[in-house]
């Protein structure tokens, strides 16, 4: 049987390639997903994740727009990346697109998309929490239909990835984009994981990791995702400016290869308010949560490789 999965992301070249990863793992199956323009502009992200579900999808899904905004804006420079992707020729190559957009924004998709499921689904969101709180307050049943919520975002490290005016440093960007919707999901009885910064530092994109990729870029999977990373090169996006991280792969991977990665419980809040907005914190009377801080990085690596390598293009004409 497989795993029902409904898949949030927010557009970047992280959150495409893990889309990429969703359609190849067979024990899961998406029952939909949405796009929420938060690491991303909503249409070239839109776009892109309808053409990587035609060229790579083994089945139908149907993916739905975010017309929701956050408190906190991610970077333009960040966010410019789906126009790039979107411009691959191995996505265009069909010049046509068959992936259906739901008629439905993002939180009623969803509400919909859950209630349809005939056995507990599992969330894998790689982007904010917002239309998760709006689907809730649609629709507050859902909650009872939520089997887990797999979430890459979340540090409990001291350096953490937001260097934002007027605050502190102390948020990772998911949680910042709109703490007051991860406070409210904290509130909900459903297990959550987080994929926190903890581990994915463990998981570099380095260029010895490029180097292989580009040696097996005769297969069609490994060719499209050193592509998509090009746009990420060494030198951006990180605190330490040299090293590039594969954020929202490993959270994807766990859903298939959970024996890869250690967790630990521990019960958090979040601060919503200023200077500290978005910061996670250890907290006794906090939302008890599963926090991956562990990951086994060379078998990690093996099984990205071994679905990249299952992919083929599927065209339909």
């Amino acid at each position: 049987m497989k795993k029902p999965v409904y898949f949030n992301h927010d557009g970047g070249v992280e959150d495409l390639a893990a889309l990429f990863l969703v359609l190849q793992i067979e024990r899961i199956e998406g029952i939909g997903m949405f796009v929420i323009p938060a690491d991303c502009y909503l249409e070239p992200a839109l776009r892109t994740s309808q053409k990587i579900t035609d060229r790579f999808g083994s089945y139908d899904i149907e993916v739905a727009a975010s017309h929701s905004r956050g408190v906190n804006s991610f970077p333009k420079e960040w966010r410019m990346h789906a126009f790039y992707v979107d411009a691959l020729s191995i996505l265009n190559e069909k010049g046509s697109v068959d992936t259906k957009v739901s008629k439905f924004p993002a939180h009623l998709h969803l509400v919909e998309s859950v209630n349809k499921a005939t056995e507990p689904v599992t969330l894998l969101f790689t982007g904010p929490f917002t239309d998760l709180v709006r689907a809730i307050d649609e629709d507050p049943s859902i909650s009872s239909i939520i089997k887990n919520l797999v979430w890459m975002g979340g540090t409990f490290l001291e350096k953490r990835n937001v260097e934002e005016p007027e605050h502190d440093g102390t948020a990772e960007w998911n949680a910042f984009w709109d703490p007051y919707a991860v406070s409210t999901v904290f509130q909900e009885h459903f297990p959550i994981e987080m994929v926190a910064l903890e581990s994915i530092n463990q998981v570099a994109l380095t260029l010895d990791v490029r180097q292989h990729w580009a040696s097996l870029c005769s297969h069609i999977g490994i060719d499209f995702i050193g592509q998509c990373y090009a746009f990420c090169p060494p030198l951006i996006h990180d605190e330490t400016n040299s090293t590039y991280y594969l954020w929202n792969i490993l959270t994807t991977i766990t859903l298939d290869f959970s024996a890869i990665t250690r967790s630990k419980e521990i019960s958090a809040i979040v601060y919503t308010e200023t200077p500290k907005q978005g910061r996670i914190e250890e907290h006794l009377n906090g939302k008890l949560n599963h926090v991956i801080d562990h990951v086994n990085r060379d078998t990690f690596f093996q099984a990205f490789e071994k679905f990249m390598r299952k992919a083929v293009c599927r065209i339909t004409t």
